[in-house]
């Protein structure tokens, strides 16, 4: 599982650098041909090309698809209140529901406060925003999924 887990942070991390890009990937496993491993780097790929950038959001599409929740939009831009480029790691547009999944880095204070700035802009507009550790996507995804069902429960029903 820890080597799998590092395959795939290091094709996230590739495409994450812009150093290949998820079609390159895609193209050359299909060269490659079936292997060990080939629905796993095929799915890891495939999240991929869909916005995961992390280990973590690729334990986030993992949990989202084991779970059955739907799928969210990845990596959507926005700009912030002065104008500047922010990412929205999940989105779900329908609902106003917006995920995002902390690494460590988040814990350094400018970090945390930068967050803490965009989630409240978010909440001002009107936005339901759930914060997950990396830790918890991957070591508790039952409560990840809970909270997320209950969002987008709230957010239906605002509808």
């Amino acid at each position: 599982m820890r080597a799998e887990s590092g395959a795939r942070a290091v094709l996230a991390a590739g495409v994450q650098q812009r150093l290949v890009r998820a079609d390159d990937l895609a193209a050359a496993l299909t060269r490659r041909g079936r292997g060990p491993r080939h629905a796993l780097v095929s799915a890891t790929i495939a999240d991929i090309a869909g916005g995961a950038q992390a280990l973590s959001e690729l334990d986030f599409g993992q949990l989202i698809r084991r779970h059955g929740l739907p799928e969210p939009t990845r990596q959507v831009l926005r700009r912030d209140a002065a104008g500047r480029a922010r990412w929205l790691d999940a989105y779900w547009d329908r609902v106003r529901v917006v995920a995002e999944i902390d690494g460590l880095w988040h814990m350094d204070a400018a970090a945390w406060w930068a967050d803490m700035s965009r989630d409240n802009e978010l909440t001002i507009s009107g936005y339901r925003v759930l914060r997950f550790p990396a830790f918890a996507v991957r070591d508790h995804p039952e409560v990840v999924a809970a909270q997320i069902t209950v969002a987008l429960r709230l957010g239906v029903e605002n509808c």
